[in-house]
């Protein structure tokens, strides 16, 4: 059923409106549109913030953990009183205060071979926030197989990258074709992370999930891009499909969906914003 706006709505959404590639017809896409959000950590936190304002009408939040202390130095979805409490739970409620327009769908599940084909294809656009291997792999292929556009985001230290991958024109594995071997890459508990860097990366995950809703302007389709805060620097790199990439080239050897926490030998963190 289309959407009319009603008078609240044409005032809360007037900024956007008033923008020529988004206007009326837009902020009704928006509202009819549904993203799944992988992780309410760091990358999350900004992303539905920023989803929820903008009148996202179906926002699924994927994550198992709870929230911690050492959360709070980065992940504004989540305040003090907050502690202990699911992080879903959290993010319904701090969404509910924002925008009552935004429906929140909360996934308390660690993600699958066996339930992740019962979630994704439910979805317009999937937001990757993760912070591990197991769930970037497993996310990738599921969003090849369904054929969904996949926003990726990683963050380390004070850098931070973010592409799309869009059906057919290549995906996560096309740059990382399997898992690096377990220890490789420390995770941020490992290492530490500065806590705005994780805004900026999931604003920029934000902004391209509304384009690919809206259908306006240029996405990092085809692109890498890499911001360095203590440079304040952008580069962004070119992509391209790897004709032998095993999930979407084309003779694909990964044909069935896999746990990759066994495959990567590493147990699944729950900060939601490590390196790629």
């Amino acid at each position: 059923m289309a959407i009319t706006l009603n008078e609240e709505q044409i005032e809360r959404y007037s900024r956007h409106i008033l923008l020529k590639q988004v206007g009326g017809k837009g902020q009704k896409k928006i509202l009819e549109s549904s993203v799944l959000l992988i992780g309410a950590g760091g990358l999350g936190s900004p992303i539905a913030l920023y989803l929820a304002a903008a009148g996202v009408g179906t926002l699924g939040i994927v994550d198992f953990d709870k929230v911690d202390l050492s959360n709070l130095q980065r992940q504004p979805l989540h305040h003090t009183a907050d502690v202990g409490k699911l992080k879903v739970a959290s993010a319904a409620q701090t969404i509910a205060k924002i925008n009552h327009d935004v429906k929140v769908v909360p996934y308390t599940t660690r993600l699958n071979s066996e339930n992740i084909m019962d979630i994704i294809p439910n979805y317009d656009v999937i937001i990757d926030g993760s912070d591990n291997f197991p769930t970037r792999y497993l996310v990738n292929d599921a969003c090849v197989f369904a054929r969904k556009p996949l926003v990726h985001g990683s963050i380390f230290l004070f850098e931070g990258q973010v592409t799309d991958f869009i059906p057919g024109k290549g995906c996560y594995r096309c740059l990382y074709p399997t898992p690096p071997p377990p220890g490789a890459v420390p995770s941020c508990q490992e290492v530490g992370v500065l806590g705005v860097l994780p805004g900026v990366v999931g604003l920029i995950q934000a902004t391209e999930a509304l384009k690919l809703i809206l259908g306006i302007g240029t996405s990092l389709g085809g692109y890498l891009l890499i911001y360095d805060a203590l440079d304040m620097e952008f580069h962004k790199v070119k992509l391209r499909r790897n004709p032998a990439c095993p999930v979407c080239g084309d003779n694909p050897t990964v044909t069935h969906l896999i746990d990759y926490e066994q495959f990567c030998g590493v147990g699944v963190q729950a900060d939601h914003g490590s390196h790629p």
